[in-house]
């Protein structure tokens, strides 16, 4: 009997049988959207996208794995708010109080955050990036990183760099974003800054002991000074150093 059940759950797996999924609380849903009141309310998974919530009542309120995508949420009150994997992304949260709220993983890309109250509120493994009016003591210099090298997937060297710079003013011995930087600057073709980069990324690596970054270091410092020298000589005008893509340990 066992065997046969594991069989049939096995064939319905790769049939593409699956548990019916847990659909949202539609009451919970009409009175928010009605009424903007729902302290307490069961909104998880609830697809909110583009709703008008200015000022909403959320207080305590289930809204993990919602879809709050480019929701008005400006003064809105969701302290003590479940909002676990919820999506946020360009959500207006301009002044609401997420005081206490947890927000781990959530998707906060592009969201606006000015004013907005964060006292106690849990955001290990949110994406912020490009979020805006975020305090500087919510975003570490390793926040500050990860959004950089973000934006080196993208081919936005420039934002990288930003972001880069941020992290070294709060963290000036920050090796890996000293050395990140570099990489961005050598493809925007600052070869000059690149090499710099390189150098004080050694030497952190040096005093640090770390023994892979200051080999990654020399070998980037290493492809850049060639590149200088062919382009110097005309030889490669548009030489560039496949490193970007390097993964290093923190």
């Amino acid at each position: 009997m066992k065997r046969s059940l594991v069989s049939t759950l096995a064939l319905a797996s790769v049939l593409g049988f699956s548990a019916p999924a847990i659909a949202e609380n539609l009451v919970h849903v009409q009175q928010l959207l009605g009424t903007r009141q729902c302290s307490q309310c069961d909104l998880s998974r609830s697809g909110l996208v583009m709703a008008e919530l200015r000022g909403a009542d959320l207080t305590g309120a289930d809204l993990s794995q919602a879809n709050l995508t480019r929701a008005n949420l400006a003064n809105a009150n969701l302290s003590g708010a479940n909002l676990t994997g919820a999506v946020l992304f360009g959500a207006n949260l301009t002044g609401a109080n997420l005081a206490g709220a947890n927000l781990a993983g959530a998707d906060l890309r592009e969201a606006y955050l000015t004013d907005a109250n964060l006292e106690g509120t849990v955001l290990e493994g949110a994406g912020m990036l490009g979020a805006i009016g975020v305090d500087t003591e919510i975003a570490t210099p390793e926040q500050y990183y990860l959004w950089g090298m973000e934006e080196i997937q993208r081919g936005n060297f420039r934002g990288a760099i930003n972001y880069y710079n941020q992290a070294i003013t709060l963290k000036p011995e920050f090796a890996h974003a000293i050395l990140a930087r570099g990489v961005a600057r050598f493809r925007l073709q600052d070869i000059n800054g690149a090499l710099v980069d390189a150098r004080q990324a050694e030497q952190l690596y040096i005093t640090q002991e770390n023994e892979e970054g200051f080999r990654l270091a020399v070998q980037f410092g290493e492809g850049a000074e060639a590149a200088q020298e062919a382009i110097a000589l005309a030889i490669v005008p548009g030489a560039a150093v496949a490193i970007s893509s390097i993964s290093w340990e923190r």
